[in-house]
């Protein structure tokens, strides 16, 4: 497999086969961010997008341990997998897996050519019950629990949009140590 990072010129494709094919369809990705097309002989077969970690989730940050001001520090360390798509006319056994193993070899670099620095940790968020997130648990991803179903701006109480299910990939065994510095 070989991946293609998005440039201008494929920017609008990208795009547009995103709209039609996630369930989410477009949106821009907040902050720091790298987009993909994932090739197969040739043939486009998957596209992923990462950007800037969710501002705080509950699971995550228990998890690190971390402070308000260390996760206002650190945060920029945290990476999410915003989408992932693999094109409804491509089937291959383990092929979703195997994407994310190797999103989380060459997204370190990529992402250190890019912006001068390293990311600790890929975090992302499932939509339960919608999926499973199988192929994030056959790639070693580690679920962390689930959402309130706040969103950004929702009210401390009240669900506003779907549960999901927290999973993150550590990029470097002692990411907690350093996010909590």
């Amino acid at each position: 497999m070989s991946w293609r990072p998005v440039r201008k010129r494929a920017h609008s494709l990208r795009n547009e086969t995103i709209q039609r094919y996630h369930y989410l369809g477009y949106k821009t990705l907040p902050g720091a961010q790298l987009r993909y097309f994932v090739y197969a002989a040739e043939h486009p077969v998957a596209l992923l997008g990462f950007a800037a970690a969710a501002w705080q989730t509950a699971p995550r940050d228990s998890h690190i341990g971390w402070c308000h001001e260390q996760r206002k520090r650190n945060l920029h360390l945290i990476v999410n997998n915003a989408r992932f798509l693999i094109l409804p006319w491509v089937s291959s056994r383990n092929l979703a897996s195997m994407i994310l193993t190797q999103a989380a070899r060459i997204l370190p670099e990529h992402w250190r050519e890019r912006y001068g620095y390293r990311p600790l940790l890929l975090e992302t968020f499932v939509e339960a019950p919608r999926f499973q997130g199988t192929c994030y648990k056959t790639a070693n991803w580690t679920w962390l629990g689930q959402t309130k179903g706040r969103g950004k701006l929702g009210a401390a109480a009240t669900q506003s949009v779907p549960i999901k299910n927290l999973w993150v990939y550590p990029l470097h065994r002692h990411y907690r140590e350093l996010l909590t510095r």
